[in-house]
């Protein structure tokens, strides 16, 4: 049985492919069409209040008996996480941070638990948890990025230090060519984020979506510029007028930077947008959606349509046996 055999068969998936919590794009809709289609779908609940959290998960759990995954950032603390685990979340993964404080929550309900690591070192640390996966992300990925090196480089460091313990590859993933790739280092799944944020299902606004399917790997790129909402975080985006703006002038520091506190637009509540705010654009925004962070990772060169979130996901699979038999 191969690695991506056993992961499939542990967690009851057709396929393994993993769709990444991709913020507030990644909602309840988005995750059940990627279950449904037989791959692991996906919620980031760091910033929802724990009702809502506790919501997104019995609706899911309502619809789908294909196993999910929720996830938290933990530069923010897991306000939602007793909610979300006591409504049945049946996986919770954990990044930007140690989860030495929530694996044993984790656990105590009987959840699986898997953990994003960027380094060989944060791998054996992350397995005195026991974690059922490890999530190795590569710097390609887009949206907030907790890595610094390229997937190939780390995956391969990963994969040694893990003993055992499956990993699932992330970033700079978006066809079945680069799933195959994966899967052939030695990687139990792929998991992609990107490509799941230009489907019909996600929450992101229109125009995000079809500036996805227009993009380059070159115009993704990774910066500090928007960082409204989370200092300090690298993250990788399209590229746009406000961030090549900010370049030109030298990348000036918060206080100095040109346009800061302009007005974009609006989200669907009818709260301003702002720039350099690091909120992405979702359905119901008005207002200059171009200038706004629109996260991306490099694989957007492999997107060119926007279909259904479950019909995607054969198609992704197709490519990877067709690739996979490739010499």
């Amino acid at each position: 049985m191969t690695a991506s055999q056993d992961f499939t068969a542990r967690f009851g998936l057709k396929f393994p492919i993993v769709q990444a919590p991709t913020g507030s794009i990644a909602g309840p809709e988005l995750a059940l069409a990627v279950c449904e289609a037989g791959a692991m779908g996906a919620m980031a609940l760091t910033w929802l209040e724990p009702a809502a959290a506790a919501e997104n998960v019995r609706f899911l759990l309502g619809r789908t008996s294909t196993p999910f995954l929720i996830n938290y950032a933990l530069a923010f603390p897991p306000q939602s996480i007793f909610a979300a685990l006591e409504a049945g979340a049946p996986i919770v993964t954990f990044s930007w941070g140690d989860p030495l404080s929530y694996a044993p929550l984790v656990r105590s309900f009987g959840a699986k638990l898997g953990i994003q690591v960027t380094t060989a070192e944060g791998a054996r640390r992350a397995i005195q948890h026991s974690p059922d996966f490890l999530v190795c992300q590569g710097v390609e990925a887009g949206g907030h990025v907790q890595a610094t090196r390229g997937l190939r480089a780390v995956l391969a460091e990963v994969l040694a230090a893990a003993e055992g313990v499956p990993v699932v590859a992330s970033g700079g993933i978006g066809d079945g060519a680069a799933i195959a790739e994966a899967l052939k280092m030695g990687a139990s799944a792929a998991m992609l984020g990107t490509r799941f944020v230009a489907t019909q299902e996600s929450g992101a606004h229109p125009e995000y979506k079809r500036l996805l399917v227009q993009a380059q790997s070159d115009d993704a790129s990774l910066t500090v510029c928007f960082d409204g909402g989370w200092p300090y975080a690298p993250h990788r985006v399209l590229r746009n007028a406000t961030l090549e703006a900010w370049e030109a002038q030298g990348c000036p520091p918060t206080g100095r930077r040109p346009g800061e506190g302009d007005v974009l637009g609006a989200n669907a509540s009818g709260e301003p947008i702002l720039r350099y705010e690091d909120t992405a654009p979702r359905a119901g925004f008005q207002g200059d959606i171009a200038a706004m962070c629109c996260y991306a990772g490099t694989s957007c060169s492999a997107i060119h349509d926007l279909p259904s979130a479950r019909d995607l996901v054969p198609r992704l699979w197709d490519e990877a046996v067709s690739a996979i038999g490739s010499p």
